[in-house]
């Protein structure tokens, strides 16, 4: 499996990911309104190119195909690296693609010696046991206000052991 910094050509197939995976993802967890207005805000061609040129870095997961993505701030040196998202095609979920694209993002935090990775998880998502069996440990709960919805998660942190153990 390849990991490697994502490019405006890459909209394309982030847009499709997205879109297969949201559905899988928050079918039964948000209303088909919000997925629906969520992937429009957040994975329409033209806000991920803003993403992108706005300071997100993205990186793709692939082998013949992509098979997951993750976009993410680097830290500065002593602060946190936010993860903005990260998600793995349904069929390649539990296969180490998850650990892969985190494991990069922490190689590449620990370059700029940031302290830790931080995101939100919603609080129904399955993925937070993946994030807590990690090491991520949950900071606070959050209600976030994001337009006619609102976004319940948890904030999770994971912090680089001073070690500089790997993930």
């Amino acid at each position: 499996m390849l990991i490697r910094l994502a490019s405006i050509g890459d909209i394309p197939s982030i847009h499709h990911l997205a879109h297969q995976i949201w559905w899988a993802t928050y079918a039964e967890i948000l209303s088909a309104e919000q997925i629906e207005f969520m992937l429009h805000d957040m994975y329409s061609s033209e806000a991920l190119q803003n993403q992108m040129t706005g300071g997100i870095q993205f990186i793709v997961a692939e082998k013949t195909e992509p098979l997951g993505f993750a976009g993410y701030s680097p830290a500065t040196e002593g602060s946190a690296t936010k993860i903005h998202k990260l998600y793995i095609s349904p069929a390649q979920q539990g296969k180490g693609v998850g650990s892969a694209l985190i494991r990069y993002i922490l190689e590449e935090t620990k370059k700029i010696e940031g302290s830790s990775l931080e995101l939100n998880v919603n609080r129904n998502n399955p993925a937070l046991q993946f994030y807590l069996k990690k090491g991520f440990q949950i900071k606070e709960e959050v209600d976030i206000p994001y337009y006619q919805f609102t976004l319940n998660d948890y904030v999770l942190e994971y912090t680089i052991p001073p070690s500089g153990s790997s993930f």
